[in-house]
């Protein structure tokens, strides 16, 4: 169980006459947790707790999340010095190893990154069956998940070859997000290239053309790689609490991560970025009169809220949302972008930095409000954002998978319920219903 600690104190739990002591479990960071997974097999009784939102389901050495105190780190690293000083690559070594890579082992990685860059030629087929208007992330889920047939390798001893898995479904979910975009555009498709970055690699391949070869732009990449890393991992989440539950019946890591995906896809959880859009789209049509949205965010009476402001775990500032602000800055400056969109998304980001009601309530800018910005003006199209999520999230989500694995007190995933429907009654017969 890593650096818990179990120490002498407990808890007293008092039902039905009698007193249960439950340990209480303190990690590395100081969060306190009460160990009820004695309590039925000693008591019969379960705890009850919609959405898991006071559960722990697992002990994890992977990402620590304070949202009173607005933190965020990997590997007990602060995502400030991350995002500023390492690539994502760098980032996705740390989350699936443990700790960052030295020039070595980077070089290794890397190497391994453009090795497994290309996707099997049958799978491009595949493409051709899916209609022109599919959602992209139901092309990446199956495309994930078909991966188990053509390299079955893992499939006797997972963990075995676990590193080698990491890296192709790393690079390869970059290829296949790619490819899924070019179809969709009816463009040729365009291969990987050994010669460029992880991040400049994916935008050649999404913008490059015969006609009109595409100019990388570092402070795009720089900023893909800002994005990219921001959403490595964010402790148990939807999406990763999903790739471990599923991962749990021993599913191979390739059918975990297709579960991820899926579960990313929901608007609530992975689509915020692409809601952003969509607001400032429905703005932008009205005329463009952002005071006026601001108005009905502030009446209680009105069910409208302003998307990508505030976030539900953090009750102070999105620590990701000041980094990836400069990274915005810095894109649109660089590209001197016009557009109607992106200008009023600027004034609403300035509005709420300074209106009281918003200062008052830390409904701040967070990271899906800039991350859909920079995104637009790159030219990734709003179906394709959670997809980029996604290729985020994908060493999270592996590190995740391979923690289960490792885990020695791994049990298959099976939440309790409290059942509340029809008490036991007798069956009648058909012919004698009425």
């Amino acid at each position: 169980m890593g650096n818990v600690i179990v120490g002498k104190e407990t808890a007293e739990l008092k039902l039905d006459g009698k007193v249960y002591q439950l340990p209480i479990i303190v990690g590395s960071e100081g969060e306190k947790a009460i160990d009820i997974r004695a309590l039925r097999a000693q008591s019969g009784y379960i705890t009850l707790d919609s959405g898991f939102m006071n559960t722990g389901s697992c002990c994890s050495s992977i990402t620590f999340l304070d949202g009173e105190q607005g933190i965020l780190s990997y590997r007990g690293y602060g995502i400030e010095d991350l995002a500023e000083n390492c690539t994502f690559v760098e980032v996705a070594y740390l989350l699936d190893h443990g700790s960052l890579p030295t020039q070595t082992e980077l070089s290794k990685f890397s190497h391994m990154l453009g090795k497994y860059a290309m996707v099997h030629e049958d799978m491009i087929r595949f493409f051709d069956g899916y209609p022109p208007n599919s959602p992209p992330m139901a092309i990446l889920s199956s495309m994930v998940n078909s991966l188990c047939s053509f390299y079955p390798e893992m499939l006797d001893n997972p963990l075995e070859n676990v590193d080698k898995m990491a890296a192709r479904l790393l690079s390869k979910v970059r290829t296949i997000a790619a490819f899924s975009y070019k179809k969709s555009m009816g463009q040729p498709l365009v291969y990987p290239r050994h010669d460029l970055s992880y991040c400049a690699n994916f935008l050649n391949m999404m913008f490059d053309s015969p006609v009109k070869p595409y100019e990388i732009n570092d402070t795009v990449v720089r900023a893909l790689n800002k994005l990219l890393i921001l959403h490595g991992d964010h402790e148990q989440n939807c999406s990763t609490a999903t790739v471990r539950v599923a991962g749990s019946a021993r599913v191979n890591l390739y059918a975990s991560i297709s579960a991820g995906i899926n579960a990313l896809w929901g608007p609530l959880h992975g689509g915020a970025n692409q809601a952003v859009m969509e607001m400032l789209s429905q703005i932008h049509e009205e005329g463009g009169d952002y005071k006026k949205y601001i108005d009905k965010a502030k009446d209680s009476a009105d069910p409208f809220r302003l998307v990508g402001f505030g976030h539900r775990v953090y009750k102070t500032h999105d620590p990701r949302s000041r980094i990836i602000k400069k990274a915005c800055d810095d894109v649109l400056a660089a590209l001197s972008i016009a557009d109607p969109l992106l200008d009023i998304a600027k004034e609403l980001e300035e509005v709420a930095l300074k209106d009281e009601y918003f200062v008052e309530r830390n409904l701040y800018p967070n990271v899906d409000f800039y991350s859909g910005i920079i995104y637009r003006a790159i030219g990734i199209p709003t179906n394709m954002f959670t997809v980029m999520f996604a290729l985020g999230r994908l060493p999270g989500w592996i590190a995740h998978w391979k923690e289960m694995w490792d885990d020695p007190d791994w049990r298959i995933s099976r939440p309790r319920q409290i059942y509340v429907g029809p008490k036991r009654r007798p069956f009648v017969p058909l012919a004698e219903r009425e």
